[in-house]
């Protein structure tokens, strides 16, 4: 019985558990059943479902025989009404061609043949005999779990999509250590390019010393030539995973997966203002809390377990510096001088028409260094600047200023009324204006005189 089956008559015995006591009366058991079919009921996968009456004394009569197994559906199983020979033949043709769809191969035996079955029915016989998931017959093949001996042993890099901060969206390039599950290194970016990259992979490097190999995937930002010359000169093996087979890539999904879970979610309740605070938040969180907690295929915490191997071999600055500088090839002119991105240098006349390695860092084109066959040949003497920067070395975006909060042209402006306020207050005025008592009249006419004579 399986699973489905065993949901079907789980359901069946629900309905029938009461009706089918041995100790109810014919009249109790009838009222019990006519009830049971005239209601709705809840049936395997919630679907809503009525029982006719007849059904219901089917399966009481199955329980009392067989039991409980005795109410499980008994599974169908078709007879193949095709002609034999027509399924052999097309069984054959997928065998040839595993990648023939069942259509062509309908098509196929219908031209062949003059007729033949429906594409339909040779998906279910393909199918039956395993050809959907396995074209050739083979079993599939089985991956055995691998983890490295040691730390340092193995890192793996690869890349993670994240939210939109600033308005742009973000990109965060991490380094698992494939023993311990430590993150080595990490970095989160506005490009998924080399730069974002390489900065991640030197913070690791710097801190946590040099892998004996890297395994990376095929995206853009990891086949870059610059990235298999600072591995290579640091002595550290780039492997890169096979296209369309990503087996050991598993720890770095996983730890990714536990990124969205647990930091993600809390990144899209409160997004941060700036890449800045992206990394910052990042950080603590990797080293508070991802680093410290007891992993689940370990039992121990990833930190601890890091420690717990051999000193790690740490590269010095001139290593690092070296390892990161970018590189390319140019050819002298007869007038001595290499271009490099609009950029134009004058070198040893005596490498006239020879191929020389021309060594830069990417953030500032305006001093290079000459190599040929290995040696140093001195530096190139600048003659046209026309860019500063390598065209793919694009520095983050600096965050935006913090406002101060001071409006100036509102200063001015209250600062103005206050002036013009003081200068003439006309409150004040009608205020001193209604204090002054009138003055009283004291002149009287000839007229006013005769009047008040007797």
């Amino acid at each position: 019985m399986n699973e489905a089956q065993r949901d079907v008559a789980l359901f069946r015995y629900s309905l029938i558990r009461e009706p089918a006591d041995p100790g109810l009366t014919t009249r109790q058991r009838g009222a019990l059943v006519r009830e049971l079919a005239g209601a709705d009921h809840a049936g395997p996968g919630g679907r809503r479902a009525k029982v006719a009456r007849g059904t219901l004394d089917r399966w009481i009569r199955a329980y009392r025989a067989g039991g409980f197994e005795a109410l499980a559906p008994v599974a169908r199983t078709g007879v193949p009404v095709t002609d034999e020979r027509l399924l052999a033949l097309a069984e054959s043709l997928k065998r040839e061609a595993p990648r023939r769809t069942a259509a062509q191969v309908a098509e196929i035996v219908r031209t062949a043949e003059g007729d033949g079955p429906s594409a339909r029915t040779l998906q279910r016989h393909f199918a039956r005999l395993g050809l959907n998931t396995r074209p050739d017959g083979s079993a599939p093949q089985a991956f055995s779990r691998f983890e490295a001996e040691k730390p340092g042993d193995l890192w793996t890099g690869d890349a993670l999509h994240g939210p939109v901060v600033g308005g742009r969206k973000t990109y965060l390039f991490a380094f698992i250590d494939d023993h311990s599950r430590a993150l080595v290194g990490y970095r989160w970016g506005h490009s998924e390019d080399t730069v974002r990259l390489e900065a991640a992979l030197r913070s690791a490097l710097a801190a946590r010393g040099l892998p004996h190999r890297c395994y990376v995937d095929n995206g853009s930002a990891f086949i870059s030539k610059q990235l298999l010359r600072a591995l290579a000169s640091l002595g550290i093996a780039l492997v890169h995973s096979r296209p369309g087979k990503p087996q050991g890539r598993g720890k770095i999904e996983r730890f990714f997966e536990t990124v969205r879970l647990q930091f993600l979610v809390e990144i899209e309740a409160k997004v941060p203002a700036d890449l800045a605070e992206l990394n910052r938040l990042f950080s603590a969180w990797v080293e508070t809390v991802y680093h410290r907690r007891v992993h689940t295929e370990t039992n121990e915490a990833p930190i601890e377990r890091l420690m717990a191997g051999p000193p790690p071999t740490l590269p010095t600055f001139a290593q690092l510096h070296e390892a990161f500088l970018w590189s390319e090839i140019r050819t002298v002119t007869k007038t001595a001088t290499v271009s490099l991105h609009s950029n134009t240098f004058e070198v040893d006349a005596a490498l006239v028409g020879s191929r020389v390695d021309v060594v830069f860092d990417p953030f500032d084109l305006t001093s290079v260094e000459i190599r040929f066959q290995g040696r140093s040949m001195g530096s190139g003497i600048p003659v046209v600047i026309g860019r500063h920067a390598h065209p793919q070395a694009r520095p983050e975006a600096a965050p935006a200023p913090t406002p101060t909060g001071i409006d100036y042209l509102g200063l001015l402006a209250r600062r103005r009324d206050e002036e013009l306020a003081a200068a003439i207050n006309y409150a004040q005025l009608a205020n001193d204006c209604s204090e002054v008592p009138y003055p009283q009249d004291t002149t009287t006419t000839d007229h006013d005189n005769e009047e008040n004579q007797p």
